[in-house]
């Protein structure tokens, strides 16, 4: 889990560090004292949660979190400050929690806690909902669409601007170039074998060798060829231990 403070005085900073470190998993990747210099870093460099400082230089905390608010990945923030009065403007943020100087070791370390499983489920909710979206993938057939597994297709062949995939008993055809379609198959699974093919690898039953130093392959179940092109033999020999 990576994190960065976001803190003017040093000591505090030094402080919030040592409990993080001594206390959690997580990894301090950045510290600032800056506003503005968050939200730069922030635009080039992902992060899971911010333990940020309301009084700081340029942008506030408040300011900054605000900020934050609307980008795709939002971090957890942790909002730190001497005064109370702010806690009504973390609530309305969202803040994960609000943290009051001096610091109270117990109270670091219960907050470390909390933060750390609410980021594991957030990211095993993430996980399995792409999981999920890899486990299926809508294929055309008489203009109806099909909700097919990914693990029945065998393979894709590139028709001009078209691509039609095959299963075990059927063929469809998308409209879509080859490239974008098989951006949409899992890499672990599926290899553009050629600029016309691409191949479910669990499908191969046969590996011949074919002119050029290149292969056949036979699939399962299907009475097809499918070839691999010279400029993807390296490649498909690293993939299949050859």
């Amino acid at each position: 889990m990576k994190v960065i403070i976001v803190e003017d005085e040093i000591l505090a900073q030094q402080e919030l560090s040592w409990l993080i470190k001594n206390h959690s998993q997580m990894e301090i990747v950045a510290t600032f004292d800056d506003g503005l210099d968050v939200l730069k870093y922030l635009q080039h460099n992902k992060v899971d949660a911010l333990f940020l400082d309301i009084n700081i230089p340029s942008l506030d905390g408040v300011l900054l979190a605000q900020n934050i608010s609307q980008f795709a990945h939002k971090p957890f923030i942790v909002f730190i400050t001497a005064w109370k009065e702010h806690a009504v403007e973390a609530f309305e943020l969202e803040a994960f929690d609000y943290i009051l100087k001096p610091y109270q070791e117990s109270r670091i370390i219960n907050m470390l806690q909390k933060l750390e499983a609410a980021w594991q489920q957030q990211t095993g909710a993430a996980a399995n909902a792409h999981s999920r979206e890899n486990a299926t993938i809508n294929l055309l057939k008489d203009e109806r669409i099909i909700v097919t597994s990914i693990d029945d297709i065998y393979y894709a062949e590139a028709h001009e601007k078209m691509t039609f995939v095959y299963t075990k008993r059927e063929s469809y055809v998308m409209p879509m170039n080859i490239t974008e379609f098989c951006s949409k198959l899992p890499t672990a699974h599926f290899f553009r074998c050629h600029r016309s093919f691409c191949v479910n690898l669990d499908k191969i039953r046969e590996i011949e060798p074919w002119f050029n130093n290149t292969y056949i392959l036979r699939l399962r179940d299907l009475d097809f060829q499918v070839p691999v092109s010279r400029s993807k033999v390296k490649e498909f020999r690293q993939l299949m231990n050859l």
